[in-house]
């Protein structure tokens, strides 16, 4: 006699979130943690309230990103997360910081989950945005399964392997019932600073195609830009330049394209801010 299946336990939404969503990759070394955090820069340039979770316990590159290395504490049984650039931010690498490696099964990666979702005090947000980690194995599970996630992003490279890596984790979405926002093609191409000429370092237009073949949106292309890079390493994201910096466009070009995917509600008015906010 089978044992009839059991009902999926119900996804109880986030308090205070409007939006809920996550940034996968098939594989690493693609840019994830760099699109996600110049994206959470730049919806809150644009004037929303914005937090990122750093979900990728086993390498929480976020707080080198966003350039803070405090540590949060609690309120009345609340986790407050720590705020920078506008955006309130909450990352393993707070708690387990330095060189120390995390060497944690499945049910303590959805324990620390659930704490880092339901007990941190994030407020009132448009979007909170989840930097997964690569692949599709438990955590990214974890809170898909816990929480209703309006939308997922893949990001990727031009190259094949990058893509056919993207395309399970686009694959593994759809399985599990998530929307797919859409697809951004990182390090797309290399402009030769010298003679401007284009070098197309990792192959062309393999994040488009793929998406349309798999009819996912398109969310546009990133090039490989080393002040790109040093903005990640220096914990000032390039995005901090503002939406008429030629090479921030592409992020904000991207973060618009998000919020017309998440629906009405618009764009706020924008705060005034500078470069040494």
């Amino acid at each position: 006699m089978s044992t009839p299946p059991q009902p999926e336990p119900p996804k109880l939404p986030i308090e205070g979130v409007k939006n809920l969503i996550t940034i996968g990759s098939g594989k690493g070394g693609v840019g994830k943690t760099t699109v996600s955090v110049n994206l959470a820069i730049a919806l809150a340039r644009l004037g929303h309230t914005v937090g990122l979770l750093d979900a990728d316990v086993y390498g929480p590159n976020v707080p080198l990103m966003m350039g803070i290395r405090d540590t949060p504490y609690a309120v009345e049984g609340r986790i407050v997360p720590l705020e920078q650039y506008g955006v309130k931010l909450m990352s393993m690498g707070f708690v387990n910081p330095g060189d120390k490696p995390l060497i944690w099964r499945g049910p303590m990666l959805h324990s620390v989950m659930q704490q880092f979702v339901r007990q941190v005090d994030w407020g009132e947000l448009d979007f909170l945005l989840v930097d997964l980690p690569p692949g599709t194995g438990d955590v990214a599970l974890s809170l898909i399964q816990s929480a209703p996630i309006t939308g997922s992003i893949i990001v990727t490279t031009p190259s094949e392997v990058s893509l056919e890596d993207g395309r399970k984790a686009i694959l593994m979405f759809r399985q599990v019932k998530v929307e797919l926002l859409g697809v951004v093609e990182n390090m797309s191409f290399l402009l030769i600073p010298e003679t401007g000429q284009r070098l197309d370092v990792f192959g062309e237009g393999g994040g488009k195609r793929t998406a349309e073949a798999m009819e996912v949106p398109f969310l546009g292309s990133l090039p490989l830009d080393p002040r790109v890079r040093i903005g990640g390493d220096t914990g000032r994201p390039i995005a901090l330049l503002g939406p008429d910096d030629p090479q921030a466009v592409p992020f904000y070009d991207i973060a618009r394209r998000v919020v017309a995917a998440c629906g009405p509600g618009g764009v706020k008015h924008a705060p005034k801010f500078t470069i040494e906010d």
